[in-house]
């Protein structure tokens, strides 16, 4: 716009150009016609200026438009999972799942248009209103501990629930059989927490089922409100039936007294449920035992009636939604069967319903096959360590698992539209439709998928069942745009929708984020496994276009240099702009962003990713891809590169580089509040001194030789207790940097400033190990720090597990405290391989 401001103001008429020529000593033609050949050369120009403009407006035009529409088309690589790989045709086991992580216990279908089952629960008459209801996993509501005690990611799992006085637990299991993914059973037994209570608490369970399409059910209602059964039909599950059985108490067959009520309605859409409930729980029904005093419970309406209001009165839902709420005193168990139609016909004789002793039976069956495969898969109590530990483990473990998501949905996307350094305004587009397998970081706070959270999940699955992490990286590798992009957050369908605030909802095309899928991959190409072989070699073309994206368009200023797009702007408010691309957020960057920035950490990644690519490439015999690849995973590799862009000899480690002064702070600024203050030195361009995280990406990724003459201040620096090294394992930032636990703003708390983090704490730990088993000058140091490392994570972890019954998303560098949100099941799970010393 300046550019077309100041060209209008310097062509105002001849004299100055007369004058020009005269001043050139060229001639000057004063006759008219003259005055006509230049008029006649003026319109011609102008008429050059106008076609000029408007190519140039045109070519703009389309450039938007084509990087608009490349921003939101998939790849057109082949898919690395087979067709319909999600079906019940191809993997029946893993149709059927807890695949709702966010809900305290449902399941669902691999489908678009899934199936849903889910469990909601109140205790009554201990709060005068309406009682809490359970439904979703919240931060702050107060229930817990809570999490899978056992689950293997596919036929069976244990979890463990804690409400004020109740203790719940939820119990599943599946059988195989049929062409629709088989049968399962659920049991949910709740009893008091403190054994002896005198006045027994009566509580309501709410068992659900939603369709979220055209699907029919069919309920059969006996007497008192009491479903007999739910039967249905879908084209992907076929004909299938639900029965709720009579309540129990735990462990005895004898049926228990329950009241009944029934609610029918439209599906109002899956995150409105938890309301459309509350707002129905809005009668007094009487619990009358036979020879006990009556008691008043709030209920659903007492009788099958379809109700097609929806939550605010407006029959907008699509699909149905049917649920049963039974009340009962505690103790007691109940159980909910699913029957597949296929798997009763065709065989020789008849199943028996999977439900009562035999349910008991199964469920012991596969606790046990859980411990004896998790201790022949860990070998925790080969190595010695405590029940505790080993319960550790498996919880860890367990968790993950059942974190595991099923997701389908259109994501929000911002194209790309920076051109020779300016940005066109665009609005966000919509993602084709796409379906997700995915683990999550935390059930309660986090309960989507993270692209760099995944890659550090799938190395503890993926020791467990390998055929899961080719199932999640194959679909995250579906995700791939046409440039070759991943988004870092996915937030797909309705209820992941209604769990992340607006401002994190749209995804950037410029934002990258760490390729940590490669690690996992890495793994494999150790590994040798078959399966693992040929999956990568299908997933080959994606994997290579994914890397090539990230290469070039994270590239920095000058070769061989990486830079983070998508850092915030120096806004007054901020301390230091964050660069949430590079999953470190708040870590803090030059303190002045700018196009000249160096990111050390981003180059690791990147030479990581050559590496791991030449290397697969090699192996699958793609000569081409090997030969492209080789050069700059040498070039990347090659320590004198390295030294020359990130070594910081004042400072006497490796660093980012960038527009940057240590002399910022945040003070009181009545009215505005906290606000940044730079004084002197001010910013200019030099090595960030910030030491933490980043100044170990070289060592953490093992990208030194081990006669490096680098790798010794490395370990001076990770084992220095003034800096890196606590009790309870390597903090985030060194406790001597003027950012270590500083808020980054009035309302932004410290991140990575200081506290322990279980994912680069477990490179720390495979990088000393790894230096630890190689020759060279500083393996006997290398092995010491390993050991001590390990016990001081571990002994922490254990610890803050034994008081909170919870895994942490991060750990207090000063007295070992679990912090953030919780349970964060997900990379924190890392300890397990942390226990079992497998890197």
């Amino acid at each position: 716009m300046a550019r077309g401001d100041r060209r209008r103001r310097g062509a105002p008429a001849d004299g100055p150009r007369t004058a020009e020529r005269a001043a050139r000593g060229g001639p000057v033609r004063r006759d008219g016609r003259g005055g006509r050949a230049r008029g006649a050369a003026g319109g011609a120009a102008l008429a050059l200026v106008v076609l000029s403009l408007a190519l140039g407006l045109s070519g703009r035009w389309l450039l938007a438009w084509y990087r608009s529409r490349r921003a939101v088309m998939l790849h057109s690589a082949p898919p690395a999972l087979p067709p319909d790989s999600s079906s019940p045709t191809v993997a029946p086991d893993l149709f059927w799942g807890t695949y709702r992580p966010h809900v305290y216990f449902g399941m669902k279908t691999r489908s678009p248009q899934p199936l849903l089952t889910g469990l909601m629960w109140a205790q009554q008459g201990t709060t005068p209103g309406t009682p809490k209801l359970r439904h979703t996993c919240e931060q702050g509501d107060g229930v817990g501990p809570y999490g899978w005690e056992f689950h293997d990611g596919v036929s069976f799992g244990r979890q463990h629930i804690q409400d004020g006085a109740l203790r719940l637990t939820t119990e599943f299991v599946k059988r195989p059989g049929g062409q629709h993914g088989g049968d399962w059973s659920w049991r949910v037994t709740v009893e008091p927490q403190a054994s002896g209570t005198s006045a027994l608490p009566l509580v309501s369970l709410f068992f659900y089922v939603v369709t979220d399409g055209k699907e029919v059910l069919v309920p059969e209602v006996g007497a008192k409100g009491q479903l007999k059964f739910i039967s249905g039909h879908t084209s992907e599950l076929g004909d299938f039936r639900f029965t709720l059985l009579a309540p129990t108490s735990p462990g005895d067959t004898t049926p228990k007294y329950g009241s009944y009520n029934v609610f029918w309605s439209s599906n109002p859409g899956l995150p409105l449920l938890t309301e459309m409930v509350k707002s129905r729980l809005n009668n007094w029904f009487q619990h009358r035992p036979p020879g006990a005093s009556p008691e008043r419970y709030l209920g659903l309406p007492g009788s099958l009636k379809w109700d097609d209001r929806g939550p605010s009165g407006q029959g907008q839902g699509q699909g149905q939604f049917l649920i049963q709420q039974v009340t009962l005193k505690v103790p007691c168990s109940v159980e909910l069967v699913f029957e597949s139609g296929s798997a009763r016909t065709g065989g020789s004789q008849a199943l028996e319903q999977l439900a009562g002793s035999l349910l008991t039976h199964a469920l012991e069956s596969h606790a046990e096959a859980f411990r004896e495969r998790f201790e022949k898969t860990f070998r925790l109590k080969e190595k010695g360590l405590s029940p505790e530990e080993q319960a550790l483990g498996q919880g860890a473990l367990s968790g993950l698992l059942g974190g595991i998501g099923y997701f389908y949905g259109q994501g929000l996307v911002l194209p790309d539209m920076e051109v020779e350094g300016s940005e066109q305004k665009v609005d966000p587009v919509l993602f084709p439709s796409v379906p997700l397998f995915t683990a999550v970081p935390s059930r309660s706070f986090f309960p989507r998928g993270f692209l760099w959270d995944e890659g550090f999940h799938q190395l503890v699955i993926q020791r467990w069942d390998p055929r899961l992490t080719r199932e999640a990286i194959g679909h995250w590798l579906g995700l791939l745009n046409a440039n070759g992009w991943i988004g870092r957050e996915q937030v797909l369908g309705d209820e992941a929708r209604a769990r992340v605030p607006s401002e994190f909802l749209v995804q950037r095309t410029a934002h990258a984020n760490p390729p940590t899928l490669l690690l996992p991959v890495a793994h494999m190409l150790d590994g040798g496994d078959p399966a693992d072989l040929a999956f990568l070699r299908r997933a080959f073309p994606r994997l290579r276009a994914w890397f090539s994206w990230l290469h070039h368009s994270q590239a920095g200023p000058v070769p061989l240099s990486y830079r983070w797009r998508g850092r915030d702007p120096a806004l007054p408010t901020l301390l230091n702009p964050k660069t949430l691309p590079s999953g470190l957020d708040d870590y803090p960057r030059a303190s002045h962003p700018s196009a000249s920035e160096r990111h050390l950490d981003l180059r690791c990644w990147v030479a990581l990713g050559s590496r791991v690519l030449m290397r697969l490439a090699e192996q699958l015999g793609e000569a081409e891809a090997a030969a492209e690849l080789g050069p700059l995973a040498a070039s990347l590799g090659a320590e004198e590169s390295l030294d020359e862009l990130h070594w910081a000899p004042e400072l006497g480690v490796f660093a980012d580089f960038g527009n940057h002064t240590k002399a910022v702070q945040l003070k009181p600024r009545p009215p505005q509040g906290l606000m940044r203050v730079v004084g002197r030195p001010h910013p200019h361009l030099q090595y960030v001194d910030a030491l933490g995280y980043v100044s170990l990406f070289p060592f953490l990724l093992r990208l030194l030789d081990p006669n490096s003459p680098r790798l010794g201040p490395m370990l001076d620096v990770l084992a220095d207790r003034r800096q890196l090294w606590s009790p309870f394992g390597l903090r985030s930032l060194a406790a001597s940097s003027p950012f270590y636990s500083q808020r980054n703003s009035e309302h932004d708390p410290p991140y990575w400033r200081g506290a322990v983090w279980l994912n680069v704490n477990y490179l720390a730990l495979g990088a000393l190990h790894y230096y630890g088993h190689l020759e060279g000058p500083h393996q006997a140091r290398a092995a010491r720090l390993h050991g001590e490392l390990r016990a001081n994570l571990v002994g922490n972890v254990r610890r803050q597990y034994q008081a909170t019954g919870f895994l942490w998303e991060q750990y207090s560098d000063q007295d070992g405290r679990g912090m953030g949100c919780r349970p964060f099941q997900g990379w924190t799970s890392l300890v397990l391989l942390a226990m079992a010393e497998d890197y």
